[in-house]
């Protein structure tokens, strides 16, 4: 396939057939493909461009010990790890977090167990429609992408109101239930510790929204033939406040930091905490929302729960834009205020390959 001459290869035409089987990537795997389809293979420009730029593998993203929270020493110590972890990579893990290590596992289960389900079970969800709660379905920029990335996803949005099980699929329902209830309480001692590492009382980052108004989008990467050629998610940033996000054994996510890739190896009962482009709104630019992608794998499935915290509806119609505390003559403001609802807009118009949201706003 990947030999096609562009004159007889109708990207359009093949997009819409691999969205028609409702059957994802996984799908394409159990056919038994030995070649990739072209609409995941990415331009031979990129490709010669990560040859110049394998990750490395000596320098670990920062990870943080949680225990002993409640010690003020401690506290401050974990704050002060925090701020530099957010400013320096815009990136750390949480050990000890206070999440059961069974809570975890039972969630990447229960995903697995959902894709792994029978295909018309999984049809009846699979959707395009992003006012729907639950959606199963594969690359939501699809059919605006230059490239497909190589993965399925099972979208949960509870953006302002705690989810209702009965929408959950029955084969991960209580999983699911169980760790969102988790989420949202680490969500809270996250902020908490991010508005202290801005100098802000712990409260501040929580009573402006940010707990509130989240989604998970559990992404399961099928093992890949040829993972060379594409990707599980080309390079992005997070563009809501701060993701909180669970992965299994198998490595597959990569950081920009100082213009070179670093994997971010998972870490048994470890999660990977990230700024996204509001907190770095928020922020003023302290802290830094930055560049990732996940790579595809000859072997898997491997499987990520993202979740995001993206701030209360209630916010859609109010100014956003850097805290007035942080702002001051030696520190003027970075980003003009805005709408949510219009970033949201121009979110949910465009694709991973376009220009973030925030670019908009930047003074």
């Amino acid at each position: 396939m990947a030999s096609q001459t562009s004159t007889d290869y109708d990207r359009t035409k093949e997009l819409k057939q691999f969205d028609d089987t409702k059957a994802g990537v996984k799908g394409l795997v159990d056919a038994g493909i030995l070649n990739i389809p072209k609409i995941f293979i990415r331009p031979a420009e990129d490709l010669a461009a990560d040859e110049l730029n394998t990750a490395k593998k000596n320098i670990q993203v920062p990870i943080i010990d949680l225990s002993d929270i409640g010690d003020e020493n401690r506290r401050k110590e974990i704050v002060n790890q925090v701020r530099i972890a957010s400013a320096e990579w815009g990136f750390f893990q949480v050990i000890n977090h206070g999440i059961p290590t069974s809570v975890l596992d039972e969630m990447i289960q229960g995903i697995r167990l959902f894709n792994e389900q029978d295909l018309e079970l999984k049809k009846e969800l699979y959707s395009r429609d992003r006012a729907k709660k639950v959606i199963f379905s594969s690359n939501f920029d699809l059919f605006t992408s230059k490239t497909a990335d190589w993965r399925d996803t099972l979208t949960l949005s509870f953006l302002d109101s705690d989810p209702d099980p009965s929408d959950m699929p029955p084969v991960c329902r209580r999983s699911t239930m169980e760790y969102i209830k988790h989420m949202k309480r680490l969500g809270e001692t996250l902020f908490e510790l991010l508005s202290e590492a801005l100098g802000l009382p712990p409260d501040h980052l929580s009573s402006i929204g940010c707990c509130k108004g989240s989604s998970l989008h559990s992404h399961y990467y099928p093992p890949c033939p040829q993972p060379e050629l594409t990707l599980g998610v080309r390079k992005h940033a997070d563009a809501g406040i701060l993701t909180l996000l669970l992965q299994n054994h198998i490595s597959g996510l990569q950081v920009l930091h100082e213009g070179q890739w670093f994997d971010v190896r998972p870490t048994r009962g470890g999660l990977v905490i990230n700024i996204g482009d509001l907190l770095q709104v928020l922020s003023n630019d302290k802290f830094k929302s930055v560049k990732h992608r996940a790579i595809a794998n000859c072997v898997g499935p491997r499987i990520t729960v993202p979740c995001f915290f993206s701030g209360h509806a209630t916010l859609l119609e109010k100014p956003f834009g850097p805290i007035k505390e942080l702002i001051s003559e030696s520190n003027p403001p970075r980003y003009k205020e805005f709408l949510l609802k219009d970033y949201v807009a121009k979110f949910l118009s465009s694709s991973l390959d376009n220009k973030p949201p925030i670019d908009y706003y930047k003074l």
